[in-house]
């Protein structure tokens, strides 16, 4: 079974991309504390909703459902994964009524998807302390008025988060299992399969499965919908690019990422270990299933990313590193996945 996983690393300056509750009438971004150090971040959900607002305009996002008052308030997408490319990759849970799914009366059933991006938060790897930016509403007031005053959390930070997608896992849907929910109703299951899917065991569950074409399309969505993401709080005043600064991702057999180190704190700045990178290279070459990519915007760590280069020329020259601009290594992998060049990675030998 094939993984890509990683790391983002995003840039972040004079900005408040992700707040916090505020308090006594302030804006706070969403920060914690380790010691005396300080780190601002931007939450996985956060993250997340970047991507999903930034997807292509023709491609269709589930409708979110709200029902209930007050703390019994309740909201949920479609939950219909052969239809929407964010049901099926970010994952859900919904219950519906029996009249939906066949149950009978007076039953209800659950619907869960567990993701299929896992995305972790988006932390400054250097502590940080945010300063709070003063301001004033004073237009069309008069001279004796008093202006009214408001004030928000800022920072300047290089943000790190960890990657996961599960490659075998998209577009194929659980149906039923003794240790997994189903993903998706009988109907739906078999208009799937009345649609061109078929169905499969996937890691001991019976799932129906999406057709392959499908299948590279919606990961060459997301990949081209990371090149270009967008979004976060306060962007009237703080707009900044929200695209990675530096990017790493590898196929790697089981799904464990090796590459959270290489992005580090070094003398309080960010530092890409190119030592790190290498020896975890070595050490995972039996399960890594390709070449490391490496996006690295320019400009971005100054004169880092030429050295990194340098340092790294062997395995770019053999072919074990690919190395390039983010938006070029996301739109070119994604390019490969539509071309079928990485089809295998699908499949799960243990299905």
């Amino acid at each position: 079974m094939t993984f890509l996983v990683g790391q983002s690393i995003l840039e972040v300056k004079a900005g408040a991309p992700n707040n916090g509750r505020g308090e006594d009438n302030r804006g706070m971004v969403k920060q914690f504390k380790t010691g005396r150090d300080v780190y601002p971040y931007v939450s996985a959900q956060a993250s997340r909703r970047w991507l999903r607002d930034s997807l292509p305009a023709g491609e269709a996002t589930s409708p979110v459902v709200r029902s209930g008052e007050g703390k019994k308030q309740q909201a949920y997408t479609g939950g219909r994964p052969d239809l929407y490319v964010d049901d099926d990759l970010f994952g859900y849970m919904i219950a519906v009524k029996a009249d939906e799914d066949g149950a009978k009366k007076g039953e209800s059933k659950t619907f869960m998807r567990d993701t299929v991006l896992a995305t972790g938060t988006l932390v400054a790897v250097v502590p940080t302390v945010p300063v709070m930016d003063f301001g004033t509403m004073s237009r069309d007031m008069g001279p004796d008025e008093h202006p009214v005053i408001h004030e928000h959390e800022m920072y300047t930070a290089d943000l790190a988060g960890d990657l996961l997608l599960d490659l075998p896992r998209v577009g194929a849907f659980e149906t039923g299992g003794k240790s997994a929910k189903p993903a998706v109703p009988e109907p739906v299951a078999a208009a799937v399969v009345e649609g061109g899917g078929s169905r499969m065991t996937l890691r001991g569950v019976d799932c129906v499965r999406l057709p392959l074409a499908e299948r590279r399309r919606r990961v060459a969505v997301l990949l081209r919908t990371m090149a270009v993401v967008k979004g976060g709080a306060k962007q009237s005043a703080h707009y900044g690019d929200r695209t990675p600064g530096l990017l790493i991702l590898a196929p790697l057999l089981g799904g464990t990422n090796p590459f959270t180190r290489v992005v580090r704190e070094r003398e309080r700045t960010t530092y890409f270990d190119a030592d790190i990178l290498r020896e975890e290279i070595e050490a995972w070459s039996g399960e890594l299933d390709g070449p490391v990519r490496i996006g690295w915007a320019p400009g971005f760590l100054g004169g880092q990313r030429d050295r990194a280069r340098s340092d790294l020329a062997d395995l770019i020259k053999g072919e074990k590193l690919i190395f390039g601009h983010p938006r070029t290594v996301l739109n070119g992998l994604a390019d490969e996945f539509e071309a079928g060049a990485h089809d295998e990675w699908f499949e799960d030998p243990a299905a």
